[in-house]
């Protein structure tokens, strides 16, 4: 899996996009470098350049944080396993890496990651430099995983980072959202390979809210779907399992999860997008479409799903304890307004954590997730969905659409001040600076 092969830079002709497509840039050349060496030249050259310098990953975040129109780093050949410590348990894993081959790697040795997101499309770099996160009761984010990283600064120094060395940087880029340097290689924590068993099953969303402390407190990691205009969820348990494995079945899995979440899915979209009025209907016939099943699988298996109907997502962290109330006042807008919203809203948990700009940072927390199709207008739904987050003390994800600038986040981030004067210290000439990190860190 390790990447050799040496780094190569192009100029630029073509526009680099995003995943959900709402995000372009023209950078002025790319670099796609094989090692941490390779990124500090890069880094080098585009300061004797004046140029501004991101790295991107796969595209999957629905902000503008990896856009730019000076170099764009890609992650091509910056992948592979350096190295597998047994004795720490730890993993040693080029940034540039996908998290699917990572998780794949893992397994082939008898290990996996104690938790991870809902997909795994991702590099590592680019999920944990964003906050990526699966769902919880103990176990936190994909950056909350990583015992030390290493990273190239803006004069092209390449340093290490851990609790011991480097502390002060290691608190804070591990979700630096790229305005600290280019991470080129992360260290994450690991476990003997276990078996996870899940429990899916429809729920009404009052039972869900009135035993939603329960069903967390019981549960290993606990989330649901809510579909609007309904009173439906679709709930999922995962929790440890000494086996056997029993995963879901061929058949079954294409039926489900290609077929129905992805293909009907995307199906109902279009109809919901050409003639707005049927969507409470579509609504109420996909939030059914979905039955209990209950399946044991190995952990990224059993974590991640394929997606594959494209979309633009608004995510906010609240305290746990205000969860149950936002989701009722967001249901309660929805219900009032004339919005006609076609996507399910996702819920999820992670506990406190003490990384600096983390959205658990120092506080448990739950995610709320909003989300409309591709093409579709998604800003009304957005802005309404923002004001209730952030009146329960929302944090928004860094990758995902938001509005909220350095005024209103150092607000909501008691360590903000501690992540900008590292930021002064580290790249006082903003070589990682761009329009969207302006806009959310300050100048």
């Amino acid at each position: 899996m390790s990447g050799t092969a040496s780094g190569t830079t192009t100029t630029s002709g073509t526009p680099w996009r995003n995943w959900a497509g709402n995000v372009t840039a023209r950078p002025a050349r790319e670099v796609t470098p094989a090692c941490a060496e390779e990124v500090s030249a890069a880094v080098r050259r585009a300061a004797e350049d004046g140029l501004r310098v991101k790295a991107v990953g796969t595209g999957h975040s629905f902000t503008a944080v990896a856009a730019t129109d000076g170099v764009l780093i890609r992650p091509d050949l910056l992948t592979g396993i350096r190295a597998v410590d047994r004795a720490a348990m730890t993993v040693t894993v080029q940034a540039g890496t996908p998290l699917k081959r990572l998780n794949v790697a893992l397994a082939r040795e008898g290990l996996s990651l104690t938790n991870m997101g809902d997909i795994m499309e991702q590099t590592v770099s680019g999920a944990t430099g964003t906050g990526t996160h699966g769902t919880g009761r103990t176990s936190g984010s994909l950056a909350a995983q990583i015992t030390a990283l290493e990273l190239v600064t803006a004069d092209g120094s390449v340093l290490t980072c851990s609790r011991e060395r480097n502390p002060e940087v290691f608190a804070a880029a591990r979700t630096g959202l790229g305005a600290l340097g280019v991470v080129t290689a992360v260290t994450f924590a690991v476990e003997p390979l276990f078996l996870l068993t899940a429990r899916e099953e429809p729920m009404r969303l009052d039972r869900v809210l009135a035993e939603f402390d329960q069903l967390w407190a019981e549960n290993e990691h606990f989330e649901f779907y809510w579909f609007p205009h309904t009173g439906n969820t679709h709930t999922k348990r995962n929790n440890r399992s000494a086996g056997p494995e029993r995963p879901v079945g061929r058949a079954r899995g294409w039926y489900e999860d290609e077929f129905l979440s992805n293909g009907v899915f995307r199906a109902a979209n279009w109809a919901g997008r050409a003639v707005p009025a049927t969507v409470p209907a579509i609504a109420r016939l996909s939030s059914r479409a979905l039955s209990a099943r209950t399946y044991t699988d190995i952990p990224y298996k059993v974590f991640t799903s394929p997606r594959r109907v494209r979309f633009v997502e608004m995510e906010y962290a609240v305290p746990r304890a205000a969860l149950v109330d936002t989701l009722r006042e967001l249901k309660a807008m929805v219900d009032r307004s004339p919005l006609r919203i076609s996507f399910p809203v996702e819920v999820r948990t992670a506990p406190a954590d003490d990384i600096t700009l983390s959205t658990a940072s120092g506080r448990d927390s739950a995610y709320i997730a909003v989300h409309m199709v591709r093409g579709t207008p998604y800003q009304a739904y957005f802005t309404a969905a923002e004001r209730i987050f952030t009146a329960h003390e929302g944090r928004p994800h860094w990758g995902k659409v938001h509005t909220r600038d350095a005024a209103r986040l150092s607000a909501a981030y008691p360590r903000f001040g501690e992540f900008t004067a590292l930021r002064d210290l580290l790249d006082p000439d903003r070589r990682f600076q761009n329009d969207h990190l302006r806009r959310v860190l300050g100048p």
